[in-house]
């Protein structure tokens, strides 16, 4: 397997689709709503990740594609090459504000992350990350992540599950929320992972995410040093939806330890 001239081939196909989205704005964008009405998809979500499934599809006929709007392949396992994709992930803030929205893709080769990119599509932001070969913000490599105590960390964290709600004990959260330097809620689990990546937020964690919404940024992640896990500690799931947390070394066990309780 050559992942560089897989890495070329994704990074040329992003920033097309980066164009495609760009363009968009220019004519009508259709919302709809998913099982949830706060969970929106477009007409250009839709396109966006058909542009993508169409073209890896003709040029490596081989590979898998998991994307979030469900045109790629039925995956059940993790063997062989998948292409974990989010066309655009924070679709409520490119239909509401236009920005803090970004392309989503990890390429995976039988479960373990080979290549990993996250698109600010309209900062022209790239992240992006071979496994072994370090993590970059367009063309500067990112150092490694030093730990940071809670204290002085920012934690990227909704502020629904601050209130009482039916999956976590509340009251954790709120005395972390209460502990550290403070919060930031960008709606787009790819931007907060390139964030943590990136050193401008230390944490972020989340109750419910899909695999294509970490799968990119994971890849990014780990290459810095960061620890990426479900709540519970484990694993992070990339067949089906889980808990969420990202973090510095140091500042990832001090928050499951300490602020973390699942109902």
């Amino acid at each position: 397997m050559n992942w560089g001239t897989i890495d070329k081939y994704a990074k040329s196909l992003i920033k097309e689709a980066g164009h495609k989205i760009r363009v968009s704005f220019f004519n009508t964008i259709d919302v709809d709503t998913k099982a949830d009405a706060n969970d929106l998809v477009t007409n250009i979500d839709k396109a966006i990740e058909q542009f993508f499934i169409s073209r890896i599809q003709s040029d490596f006929p081989n590979h898998f594609v998991l994307g979030e709007e469900g045109f790629g392949d039925d995956i059940r396992s993790l063997d062989g090459v998948i292409w974990l994709l989010d066309p655009i992930d924070g679709t409520m803030n490119f239909v509401h504000q236009k920005r803090n929205f970004a392309i989503s893709l990890g390429i995976y080769c039988d479960g373990v992350g080979m290549l990993g990119y996250i698109y600010d599509v309209m900062n022209d932001d790239f992240y992006h990350a071979a496994k072994g070969e370090g993590a970059y913000y367009n063309d500067e490599k990112l150092p490694m992540l030093e730990v940071t105590p809670l204290s002085e960390a920012i934690i990227g964290v909704n502020a629904s599950w601050v209130a009482p709600n039916r999956r976590i004990e509340n009251e954790p959260i709120a005395d972390m929320v209460h502990k550290c330097r403070g919060t930031r809620s960008y709606g787009s689990a790819a931007m907060e992972l390139a964030y943590v990546s990136s050193g401008r937020i230390d944490a972020y964690l989340s109750l419910r995410l899909s695999p294509w919404d970490i799968a990119g940024g994971m890849v990014i992640a780990e290459e810095v040093g960061a620890i990426g896990t479900n709540l519970k500690g484990e694993k992070p799931n990339l067949l089906n939806q889980d808990t969420f947390i990202v973090a510095r070394p140091g500042l990832h066990d001090e928050i499951l330890r300490n602020h973390i309780r699942l109902k």
